[in-house]
């Protein structure tokens, strides 16, 4: 089905690039995504094939596309017409998803970010984790990897937990201390596992209430589609003395990475209309910078005497002549 507006939106992560391709013939619709590991290639040829590739398999070209929307680290993107901060699009995307959310959390890879925003999706507030990794899914992952676990069988294992042994939720590297010392005392993989979610999700909770926070609340990020962690996250929330109640999460195996990369489509929206099918043009060539230092033409003898001599100070008498002019004084 073809559509009279097309704009593709692309998140740039620190772990993962996603892509999604949004058509519009009235309210936008998501005709096709797709997430790919950055592991250790090169973002923005990675990005740039990312979007040859969809176009291609959508029997698309690019100057069909009316814009295309970055976000994250984005900024690397080759063919961007435009760039939105990670707020913004979170904001547009969880509102996209749930049009009654009121809060979106993004369970990030190195961060967790909540963002209140109004009925228009407009950011009204928002607050960050601070430096340390420990309630990052970074983080998560790490343990995940010392237990002997890959990261899509964390989720599972947590949810069989009978006993969950909380860690440290201040400091990472308390919190792997911990570890190695949960595993020497014998105690269980998945209590340890259900531990680490309960500590997370502690710190998002005091996210959000630092945030004050209202509901509902959408969760969303590369952590959303871990089943322990979302678990976790709900009941500490329904248990909250903050009554924050329960929280959505998009279906995990669709809509919660894309999130953001569709707030970056729909952001574009009200661009597109008023400027459809700009053609794009190749990043102008930037001129050689000078060499630093500047390269000046050595001085004569005289000439550097003189700049370099104090005012104060004659050339022939030295100190002396200044003495005698302060004594004048």
């Amino acid at each position: 089905m073809e559509h009279s507006t097309y704009t593709m939106g692309i998140d740039v992560g620190s772990n993962f690039i996603k892509l999604v391709l949004m058509g519009y013939d009235g309210e936008p619709e998501i005709l096709d995504k797709r997430t790919e590991k950055i592991r250790k290639r090169d973002p923005s040829a990675l990005g740039d094939e990312m979007v040859q590739s969809m176009l291609e398999r959508n029997k698309l070209k690019y100057e069909d596309i009316a814009y295309l929307a970055s976000t994250g680290e984005g900024d690397m993107v080759k063919r961007k017409r435009g760039h939105f901060y990670g707020m913004t699009t979170h904001a547009r995307g969880g509102n996209f998803f749930f049009p009654e959310a009121r809060t979106v959390v993004d369970l990030g890879a190195l961060y967790v970010r909540a963002v209140r925003i109004t009925t228009e999706a407009r950011v009204e507030d928002y607050k960050m984790t601070g430096q340390c990794a420990s309630g990052s899914g970074q983080f998560l992952e790490n343990i995940s990897r010392y237990l002997g676990l890959s990261i899509e069988e964390v989720g599972d294992v947590s949810l069989t937990s009978t006993q969950p042994e909380v860690s440290s939720g201040i400091c990472a590297v308390l919190a792997e201390t911990d570890v190695i010392n949960m595993v020497s005392r014998g105690i269980a993989t998945p209590d340890i596992i259900k531990g680490i979610h309960i500590s997370i999700a502690s710190r998002i909770i005091e996210l959000m209430s630092s945030l004050k926070a209202v509901s509902p609340i959408v969760l969303t990020g590369g952590m959303a589609l871990n089943k322990g962690m979302i678990h976790a996250d709900q009941r500490g929330l329904e248990e909250s003395s903050k009554g924050f109640g329960g929280a959505h999460h998009p279906d995990a195996s669709t809509r919660a990475p894309s999130v953001r990369a569709s707030g970056a489509g729909t952001a574009m929206r009200s661009c597109a209309r008023r400027r459809p099918n700009v053609p794009w043009k190749p990043d102008r060539t930037i001129p050689p910078t000078r060499p630093w230092p500047p390269v000046t033409k050595p001085k004569s003898d005289a000439t550097q005497r003189t700049r370099t001599t104090p005012r104060c100070i004659d050339p022939q008498r030295g100190h002396a002549a200044a003495d005698e002019r302060r004594a004048v004084r």
